[in-house]
């Protein structure tokens, strides 16, 4: 078990198929040097040995014709009759004309004997050809060979021969043959004998290589050396065994030439597997780990910032390309939900914000309700009882008694009427405290509402994208769009942005419609520009006057007569500027289409914000 945890395969996919490439291409190149072993060395050892068998044959070729050629030449001095009768009269013209220095030049023999049946030598001659000069140690020793030959036992009844013969430290190529008429009738007289001395020099001439004459040898010998074959050929003499060798060496080409083809043929094919490994082994990375790498990295990136844009990879067929595809759509399905929650989280802290406003609304009427109700449960002082008593008063022969009670009586009532007065007016300063109090938080809750929204950074590209798809079903008009793969960073809320976005690309594909063509396009083009980002938004629909370029962000106005309300590009150029942006539209003239210029604030990547942060 420790033996298979140290032998366990690394958890890197890249390390794994490097380690697998590795082992495939370690197997082929001792695959592939053992089918060239098996290929190429016994097919150059088996030319090296047919080249070996052609130089035996050359070998025994060239010692057979030159005992040939003597043999042919001594033939022709059998067969005449001026030999015929020389054997029956020798005479000194004959020998003068036919057995010459002159005459042996021209056989190219260098020595020459008439030999009686009893072996006894009528004449004898040994020359030396180059010098044209007799030598007589070797016409000694032409002379000892003849006296031990035996010419009929050479012979085998035929009536030439050829071998060759050692004389002395020489080899000689030895030709003999019966002496006859040149019809070949007759009673042979004798024999006529010619010889050719062979050296070393004369053999390494015809074989075209360094040759030598070595000792005997019945059988042909080879002898491999590492760089060299040693051949000997066996010299045949008259007894049909060698009376020497044929001795040379031939370089072994075809041997080191196979080792020296199996040896590049190894390195060629595991340079070539090397080259293929390597390859593939780019094309892995390139096609499979890189783009998987890439989609870590933007998952960590989504991860660690929480930004939701798209991986950007090129158009794929294979199982990366849906890998990407999956991954976009589940990013798309994502920031969907994340923008239909920003709506939500909108719209349900406004009506928090509404039910908050109402609510301190409520309590600060209160007073001002509390004041109503204590006011209308009050019973006002009854005014026809005051001017009665008053009348009462005003009457002389009213009896003091009852002129007291009615004083006391007046005096309680105004000492009423005047509490009621202070107090009622201390109520309506509490009301309109009261009243002041929800003017004033009607007041915050409008500058609230005029505050700039809250800026975050934003793929403008992303925005585009999103919206394009949008619109582009939204009508009846088939509308080409045509905008940045590339993301653009700028600071700006997304939800603001994206419904200013998505406002100007509806009256771009309304302005289409109403040229009537059935169809048109809307190219969008992001340009960095130092700290600030230009998107312009092109049209090609009705366009509109340069003349009404001031007016067209003026609360109720449209360029459409059909249409009323105009409170699009206001609330757009509001929203833009509320941003620290801004926004034109401009026009070449009436049916030359239209331009919305968007001018925002430039931002770094979101990793590279959430990374400085």
């Amino acid at each position: 078990m420790p033996r298979l945890a140290r032998l366990r395969l690394p958890r890197s996919l890249g390390a794994k198929l490097v380690l697998i490439l590795t082992g495939v291409g370690l197997l082929g190149a001792a695959a592939l040097t053992l089918l060239l072993a098996t290929v190429i060395t016994p097919n150059f050892n088996r030319l090296e040995r047919d080249a070996v068998a052609a130089h035996v044959r050359r070998t025994q070729a060239v010692v057979a014709d030159l005992a040939a050629k003597v043999e042919s030449a001594v033939r022709d001095y059998g067969d005449w009759n001026s030999s015929w009768d020389y054997m029956a009269a020798p005479s000194a013209a004959f020998e003068q004309e036919s057995f010459s220095t002159l005459a042996m030049v021209n056989l190219d023999v260098n020595g020459m004997a008439y030999v009686r049946p009893d072996r006894l030598v009528v004449i004898a001659r040994w020359i030396d050809v180059a010098r044209e000069a007799d030598v007589p140690p070797m016409r000694a020793a032409l002379v000892g060979a003849i006296r031990r030959l035996d010419f009929e036992k050479t012979l085998h009844g035929r009536s030439s021969a050829g071998f060759y013969l050692r004389l002395g430290d020489s080899l000689a190529a030895v030709g003999i043959a019966r002496v006859r008429r040149s019809d070949g009738s007759g009673t042979p007289r004798g024999y006529v004998l010619m010889a050719r001395t062979l050296t070393a020099a004369q053999l390494s001439t015809l074989l075209q290589l360094q040759a030598s004459l070595a000792a005997p040898a019945d059988d042909v010998t080879v002898t491999p050396a590492p760089s060299r074959t040693r051949i000997a050929v066996p010299i045949p003499g008259a007894d049909g065994h060698a009376v020497a060798s044929a001795a040379y060496a031939i370089p072994r080409d075809l041997s080191t030439l196979g080792k020296r083809m199996l040896v590049l043929a190894v390195l060629a094919s595991s340079l070539l597997l090397a080259v293929v490994l390597l390859v593939l082994r780019r094309m892995i990375t390139r096609t499979v780990l890189r783009p998987l790498h890439r989609v870590e990295r933007h998952m960590g990136v989504v991860r660690n910032s929480g930004d939701l844009g798209l991986l950007t990879e090129a158009p794929r067929d294979d199982e990366i390309g849906s890998l990407v595809t999956s991954f976009n759509s589940m990013l798309r399905q994502l920031k969907d939900l994340r923008e239909q929650l920003e709506v939500q989280s909108f719209t349900l802290g406004r009506s928090e914000s509404a039910v908050a406003v109402m609510h301190n609304v409520r309590n600060a009427l209160n007073p001002v309700t509390t004041v109503l109700s204590q006011g209308m449960d009050r019973a006002p002082v009854d005014r026809v009882t005051i001017d009665r008593a008053l009348a009462e008063l005003s009457d002389p022969a009213l009896p003091p008694e009852r002129r007291a009670k009615l004083t006391a009586f007046l005096a309680a009532a105004f000492d009423a009427i005047e509490r009621e007065r202070t107090d009622r007016s201390a109520q309506l300063g509490i009301g309109r405290e009261a009243l002041r109090h929800v003017l004033e938080i009607i007041g915050e809750q409008q500058e609230a509402a005029h505050e700039r929204p809250a800026l975050g950074t934003c793929d403008i590209s992303d925005i585009v994208a999103q919206n394009a798809t949008i619109a582009r079903y939204s009508g009846e008009n088939s509308i080409a769009f045509s905008f940045p793969s590339r993301p653009c960073w700028v600071r700006a809320n997304r939800v603001i942005l994206s419904q200013v976005i998505g406002n100007l690309f509806a009256n771009a594909a309304e302005a289409i419609a109403a040229t009537g063509r059935g169809g048109g396009s809307i190219a969008v083009s992001v340009q960095p520009s130092g700290d600030q980002v230009e998107i312009v938004i092109r049209d090609d629909g009705e366009g509109f006057d340069a003349a009404v370029a001031p007016t067209l962000f003026q609360r109720g106005f449209s360029t459409r007569a059909h249409k009323s309300g105009g409170l699009g590009l206001h609330w757009c150029a509001n929203s833009m500027q509320a941003m620290e942006g801004t926004l034109e539209l401009k026009s070449n003239g009436k049916g030359r289409g239209a331009r919305a210029v968007l001018t925002l604030g430039a931002a770094a990547t979101a990793s590279a914000e959430n990374l400085a942060a």
